[in-house]
């Protein structure tokens, strides 16, 4: 079985051929070498500006069901890897990614560079309470809520940054 940092041809092929797997390693962008998460969210933006023009009621209800199904695939995944929050699951950047750029809806294009920056840092940063859910909830929601929040965070500085500078 893998470690949390390296995934091996088996591991691969096992991930690749569950369709939750497919999904929590987010259709392959989460088996870089390095820098996951990154390459992770940096995917989840091509999928946000095809559905940009979406009403904020209909986001919201993308985001609530790809929390969903992260929840199930990341769970599902972890253990066929035999490790729950396994680098290269990286559908929770994804939720987490697109939540930071629900200001960036209504904003000019820097606003999408400056929500993707944010996201990283608190995801990586993993401040209060960020931290706190990461170390206790566990499993596939465990995978999902700490990049949930960081992504809420995120949001809130992004909508406080665009609200001061207009």
């Amino acid at each position: 079985m893998s470690t949390k940092y390296v995934l091996d041809p088996a591991d691969r092929r096992r991930l690749l051929a569950s369709p939750a797997g497919w999904i929590a390693c987010g259709f392959g962008s989460g088996l870089t070498p390095k820098a996951q998460g990154t390459f992770g969210s940096l995917a989840a933006i091509l999928p946000w500006l095809l559905l940009r023009d979406l009403p904020l009621s209909a986001w919201i209800a993308v985001i609530v069901a790809a929390f969903g199904i992260g929840v199930w695939a990341c769970d599902v995944a972890g253990r066929l890897l035999g490790v729950a929050d396994h680098r290269s699951l990286v559908w929770d950047e994804f939720v987490g990614q697109w939540i930071a750029l629900l200001p960036a809806l209504f904003a000019p294009w820097w606003a999408v560079a400056a929500g993707f920056i944010l996201f990283r840092v608190f995801d990586v940063w993993k401040p209060w309470p960020i931290a706190w859910f990461d170390r206790r909830v566990k499993g596939g929601l465990g995978v999902m809520l700490d990049d949930v929040i960081a992504g809420i965070v995120a949001a809130i500085a992004l909508f406080a940054i665009l609200h001061f500078i207009r």
